[in-house]
């Protein structure tokens, strides 16, 4: 018979057929256990709260974070004092409000510096749809932490994988005169050029 705790999973999800069951068994597999305890132990630390540890295992995991309470609390520890993103974190057990915590923490980790494409959808982990997404986001916001190096981060910076930072030149007047010049010679080389088949920032390209 399966466990409990299986059974809680399975619930949570929902029924999944064909190709869905597939889908889902490979998301199932990026999650990785170990990552896990290191999230748990950077979170609890870097709350600097009483904050209980769960249980091990995906659905605790899940459990633990659903209400959007741990996750405001940590961006919160990320702001100087007076200066955190969420202003007021509650404890309510009503479903929309819930998710409605989880966007206000994704909107922060964004505007934080975590990209756009690293930050994962409320309903991966509202629904356990994909908790290895969950965990990217906040790998991505510890590597964010880390790089900022701001006195806020509490841990270990090997925790975290430090972004490469942005590599600054200085260039004297004349080299940048010299660069002008470059720049007014290929603009003038381009003549008879057209914009065909070139497409405007952000829209899709066409593939034929």
């Amino acid at each position: 018979m399966p466990r409990a705790s299986s059974l809680a999973a399975m619930a949570n999800r929902g029924p999944s057929y064909g190709l869905s069951r597939e889908v889902q068994e490979k998301i199932e597999q990026k999650y990785d256990a170990d990552l896990e305890n290191k999230l748990v132990d950077w979170i609890i630390l870097q709350c600097a709260e009483d904050i209980e540890h769960p249980p091990p295992g995906r659905a605790h995991f899940q459990q633990w974070l659903m209400d959007g309470t741990v996750l405001c609390k940590l961006i919160n520890s990320l702001y100087p004092p007076g200066q955190e993103p969420i202003a007021k974190i509650s404890g309510s057990k009503m479903a929309f409000k819930q998710m409605e915590q989880i966007s206000q923490f994704l909107k922060a980790a964004e505007t934080y510096g975590v990209r756009t494409t690293d930050i994962f959808q409320t309903v991966d982990l509202w629904e356990g749809k994909d908790m290895a997404a969950v965990q990217r986001t906040l790998m991505a916001l510890g590597s964010v932490a880390v790089t900022k190096d701001d006195g806020c981060y509490r841990g270990e910076p090997s925790w975290f994988h430090r972004k490469a930072q942005q590599n600054r030149r200085g260039f004297s007047e004349e080299q940048l005169r010299q660069g002008q010049n470059v720049i007014g010679l290929q603009m003038g080389s381009n003549k008879g050029a057209s914009q065909a088949g070139m497409t405007g920032y952000g829209m899709p390209r066409q593939i034929m």
